[in-house]
This record gives C-alpha cells, sequence and structure tokens, in this order.
C-alpha cells in the first residue's frame, strides 16, 4: 500500500470516527422519558430517576405527571446536578407538589429552582412520596426535554406559553418598561427611593387594563425568572421577556428572549452594531429601535440611535415611534422611522411608555400612570407571547398615544382580488388603482390624515370624525413605482391621537 493510500484510508476512518460521533453527541442530545410504577410499599420514600446531560445543553425542562390522585396518591419532585447533593452541583431545587412542569437554565429558572449552569453528566429526576395507599399502584412518565446552546431562545412545547385568551383580535400592551432589575424606582414604604419590584410594574400594568407587557431591563435577564413566578398570578396579563440593549450607540429592546445579549457594542468582541443584529436575527428574536431621536450625551448617555458604522436595518423589525409622551415633540422617533420606510425598510411603528417607576394607586386614580402611555394595539391569533410577536412583525397594528382602552383604528387596502391589512403589501401596475377602507372608533371630534410616503397627501374629501364608530372609503392611485400609505387621526387641537401602521405598494 502506498503512503498515498494509507492517508487516504486514515482520512476516511477519522471521518466516520467524527460521523458517529456527531450521531451519538446528536442522540444524547435527544428528550429523554423515563417512566415507571410506584406501589403502597414506596410510601414515605424517596426514589431518583438518573438522566444524562451531555455537552451543549443550555436548558433542562422536566415534565411530570402521575396516575392515582383520586385514591390520595401524591408524588413530590426535585432535581439533582451531577455532584454531591450539597456540592455545587448537586442539589438543584425541590417544588414539591405544586408545579408539574419546571424548568432550568443558566439565565432563568422556574420558581422553586434557582438559575445556573448545567454541567454535563447524569442528572437525576427527585421523587418524593409523601403517601400512596397500601393496597393502590401508580404509573408515572417524566419527559425531560433538553435546550441546546446554539438555540438559547427556543422554548419546549411543555413551557411554552399557552394563550392567556384564544381567538383573534386586537390586543393592547406596553413594549417597553423597567423595574428594580435594572434602573426603575418608586417610593419604599418609608417614603424613600428605592429600586422597584417587579410585582409593582406587573400590578400597575394589571389595573390599567392592559392586555400584554414587555419588560425590557437593561442588559440584564435576572428577571426572567420573576416574570415566571409572577406569570401563573397574572392570569389575565401576558408578561413577555425583553431586554433593552444599551450602548454608547443606541438602544434597542429585544422581545421573547431567554438569554443574555452581548451589548459591548464598540469593543473587540463586538466591534458595531451589526455584529449584534446578526447574532440576533441567527437567534430569531425580533428587534426593536428604540427613541432614535434622542440626544446622545450627558442628558441621555447613548440614548440617540447613532451607530458606526451604519447599521443594516434589513435585520431589524420594529422603530419605536413613540416614546412616552413625545409623540407631538422634536424627539419623536416618527421622522425616523418615516425616513426608514421611504429607504425601502419595512419596518413596524410601535409605542413604548419607558415607564421606570410603578406608580400607587393614588397615582393611577388621578391618571398619573404613565404604564400603557402610549399603548401598542396588535392584531394576533390569539393572546400569547408567540401570537403577539407574529404580529408585530406582520405589522397591523397601530399605536394609542394616550393609551385608551376602547379607541381603534383598522386600515386596509385591496385591488382586483389583492386585499391586505395595515402591514401586508399590494402589487399594483401605472394606474392602478387601490380602494381603501379605514375604520376608527371613539375618536369623535378628532379628524383622520393620510400620510404617502411620509407626506400629509388629501385623499379623504371630509375627515372630520362625528361618530363613535365612523369608516372612511377612498382610493389611491399607483404610478407603478414603490410607495407606503397610512392614517394618523389627530384630536381637535391637532395633537397626535392614534398613529397608523402602512399598507405596501410594490415594495
Amino acid at each position: 500500500m502506498t503512503m498515498k493510500s494509507l492517508v487516504a484510508l486514515l482520512m476516511l476512518a477519522l471521518a466516520c470516527t467524527a460521523s458517529v460521533a456527531s450521531a451519538a453527541s446528536a442522540a444524547e442530545a435527544a428528550d429523554v422519558t423515563v417512566e415507571g410504577t410506584i406501589e403502597g410499599r414506596d410510601n414515605r420514600s424517596y426514589r431518583e430517576l438518573p438522566f444524562r446531560v451531555p455537552d451543549g445543553v443550555a436548558r433542562i425542562t422536566v415534565e411530570f405527571d402521575y396516575e392515582g390522585r383520586e385514591h390520595k396518591t401524591t408524588i413530590d419532585l426535585g432535581l439533582i446536578g451531577p455532584g454531591d447533593f450539597l456540592g455545587r452541583d448537586g442539589f438543584r431545587g425541590w417544588s414539591g407538589g405544586n408545579k408539574r412542569v419546571f424548568t432550568v437554565s443558566a439565565a432563568d429558572a422556574t420558581p422553586s429552582y434557582p438559575a445556573g449552569a448545567l454541567p454535563a453528566g447524569e442528572w437525576k429526576v427527585l421523587l418524593g412520596i409523601p403517601n400512596i395507599r397500601a393496597e393502590q399502584r401508580a404509573r408515572y412518565v417524566a419527559r425531560i426535554h433538553f435546550g441546546m446552546a446554539d438555540e438559547p431562545d427556543a422554548l419546549p412545547a411543555a413551557i411554552a406559553a399557552k394563550p392567556l385568551r384564544s381567538g383573534p383580535g386586537w390586543y393592547r400592551g406596553d413594549l417597553h418598561m423597567h423595574s428594580g432589575h435594572s434602573d426603575g424606582s418608586c417610593a419604599s414604604q418609608a417614603g424613600s427611593k428605592v429600586p422597584c419590584p417587579l410585582f409593582l410594574t406587573a400590578q400597575a400594568a394589571s389595573r390599567q387594563g392592559l392586555d400584554f407587557v414587555a419588560v425590557s431591563e437593561h442588559n440584564t435577564v435576572s428577571h426572567l425568572s420573576g416574570l415566571r413566578e409572577l406569570q401563573p398570578y397574572f392570569d389575565r396579563l401576558l408578561l413577555m421577556p425583553g431586554i433593552e440593549i444599551t450602548t454608547f450607540q443606541g438602544h434597542a429592546n429585544v422581545f421573547g428572549t431567554y438569554a443574555p445579549v452581548d451589548f459591548r457594542v464598540g469593543s473587540a468582541a463586538v466591534p458595531d452594531w451589526d455584529t449584534v443584529l446578526r447574532a440576533l436575527e441567527k437567534r430569531g428574536v425580533p428587534v426593536s429601535i428604540n427613541h432614535p431621536i434622542r440626544p446622545s450625551d450627558e442628558r441621555c448617555m447613548g440614548c440617540g440611535w447613532t451607530p458606526m458604522p451604519a447599521a443594516d436595518l434589513s435585520r431589524v423589525s420594529m422603530v419605536e415611534a413613540v416614546n412616552g409622551g413625545d409623540a407631538d415633540t422634536p424627539g419623536s422617533g416618527i421622522a425616523f422611522w418615516q425616513r426608514e420606510l421611504n429607504a425601502g425598510h419595512r419596518l413596524t411603528g410601535i409605542g413604548g411608555s419607558d415607564n421606570h417607576d410603578a406608580p400607587t394607586e393614588a397615582e393611577e386614580a388621578f391618571g398619573a400612570s404613565r404604564i400603557g402611555r402610549p399603548t401598542t394595539v396588535v392584531h394576533a391569533r390569539e393572546l400569547s407571547m408567540l401570537a403577539i410577536l407574529e404580529g408585530l412583525r406582520a405589522g397591523n397594528v397601530f399605536v394609542d398615544v394616550r393609551g385608551s382602552k376602547d379607541r381603534a383604528l383598522e386600515l386596509s387596502a385591496r385591488h382586483g382580488h389583492q386585499k391586505v391589512a395595515m402591514g401586508g403589501e399590494l402589487h399594483l401596475r401605472a394606474g392602478d388603482e387601490a380602494r381603501l377602507s379605514l375604520t376608527v372608533r371613539n375618536v369623535a371630534g378628532s379628524r383622520v390624515e393620510t400620510v404617502v410616503d411620509g407626506v400629509v397627501v388629501p385623499l379623504i374629501g371630509q375627515t372630520a370624525i362625528s361618530a363613535a364608530e365612523q369608516r372612511f372609503d377612498f382610493r389611491w392611485r399607483s404610478d407603478g413605482a414603490r410607495h407606503w400609505l397610512r392614517v394618523d387621526v389627530r384630536d381637535a387641537q391637532g395633537r397626535l391621537a392614534l398613529m397608523g401602521n402602512p399598507v405596501y405598494f410594490n415594495l
């Protein structure tokens, strides 16, 4: 055999070995199911269900169920890592009998279980059996799901949020708020300024009648476990995890994330914003540029959007066009948003209160709460995190600037067999007419304003709104080029009340 042939055989053997090792690793990372039976003799005992955690696991989720509850059989749950029980990687929590699903990762965990690293090795689901009658037998099943490090934001079906409300509709929320996990503060019982508990923010949002909020702490995920703790109690308010990526060259919110983001823009590790955006695009996490027209100096460090070099906005989903009460000020992000729409970017315009202090009940009674002002109103298939994020990306969204509970704006456009809502696109040839339909509710005394490519264009003859619900039908003729059209509502004083998103033509 020649040396060349020997080398070729050796390379083939190494490739086969690597292939087998890769297949073994993939098999190890597959979900695990452990089933068994307990009997009367197991009363008041413990049982360990071992399972192996391979390298690269970033999340462990346990889904457990058993028979016999009608006969008073009870099985409690805990988790043990690969170390000594009281060592660093040993005991990982005990939820007793009040949870049937729990999850643990480095960044967050279900209450009863601390977050922390997940070393490879033999782990165990710990069963405690406080009661089973002498004559009884009961089957149990533990399903262990692994989330891998290359998918840090993927959640198994066992813990993916079930909808708080079923069915399509308009859902109202606040997409920008902070608690004591970053720089949110409020008055203590004695009146001192202290970091504000997350519970108070959620409670205030619930009292505002919102359907969802995104808690977007600056550069941290420490609030995620708190959101898991609060969600069962706030079962009418969807609590979505978020991060405000806070850099010296601009801020941006990400929604639906369960892992940290490297925010060190300008460092050797993260040279520019595109590095961040590429990583988030790979993770499938939507990005919204926050308050883009803000000073970036001593008054507000890095608050304006000033990436160097300019960022690729094709990787961005949204722009916070209205932040707090800035809608009719030079600091509003509307001009920035419209400029980027004109550049060909399909960006959903949203709003967020950027609230940093949970109001007291007295402040709320006098209308002093900033939570939900503005409110972002999203058309979604249900009230769940996945559905709200889908709706935001799709763009059938409007902003209720003052955060009412019932104001509404719906816009659709059609041509031939094509019909789209806000966020959708019509394909038109030169000379084609799009037929548009606008419905507004609970803004009597205001007027509508049509905006084409950032310029107010009088497309509706009579713009006054005189009824609680009013429909406007109008037309727009295409020149065959790319355009966008949206509608705002302004009150009797000319102030922005409702901000609509565009329909697109030939984008």
